[in-house]
């Protein structure tokens, strides 16, 4: 499984949101993403330009006329702005954001997938995550009810973990992101 491009485009906590703003509005201008999204200028600048990196995301050419957007969806983040839509209305209306576009609670979510998964087995799919950082984003999707976690009587003993229908409806949200 590889999970490489769904771990760039969650490496900032905005770039989700933000390419579903530039689906829903058709662009937008910088001080109208700032505005709608209640983010910072340096935070949103940072993820613009992850985002132009990415190829998601573009400058408007024809910028300069005041009803003209600033930043426009690419080809590629026309693709994927359905989904990231979707997937940020769905962790509104829980009010999930806080836990939702952490660095890599999405990024867990596909690791884990439909599977029983043992700690070791998302570890080895999360190159690039720390075992703390697994662990940390494990406990608190547990403790939000996206994951149930069960003990294997192995030997050693080992924790394994699962989505619940909460974490399914996540999974489902970002299939097309990676």
């Amino acid at each position: 499984m590889e999970l490489g491009p769904l771990i760039e485009l969650v490496h900032h906590r905005w770039n989700i949101p933000i390419v579903a703003e530039l689906q829903r509005r058709s662009g937008a201008k910088f001080v109208t993403l700032v505005n709608a999204l209640d983010i910072g200028r340096s935070s949103l600048s940072a993820s613009l330009g992850d985002l132009i990196d990415l190829g998601f995301v573009r400058r408007n050419s024809g910028y300069g006329h005041p009803m003209r957007p600033e930043y426009l969806l690419t080809p590629a983040g026309v693709g994927i702005g359905d989904q990231c839509l979707a997937l940020t209305r769905l962790v509104q209306q829980r009010d999930e954001s806080d836990i939702a576009f952490r660095k890599w609670t999405l990024p867990l979510v596909a690791a884990i997938d439909q599977e029983l998964r043992r700690f070791s087995e998302v570890q080895k799919v999360l190159q690039g995550a720390t075992p703390r950082a697994i662990a940390m984003g494990l406990k608190l999707m547990h403790e939000r009810r996206w994951i149930a976690r069960s003990l294997i009587d192995d030997y050693p003993p080992t924790a394994a973990y699962m989505l619940l229908p909460k974490g399914r409806n996540i999974l489902v949200r970002i299939d097309g992101l990676y």
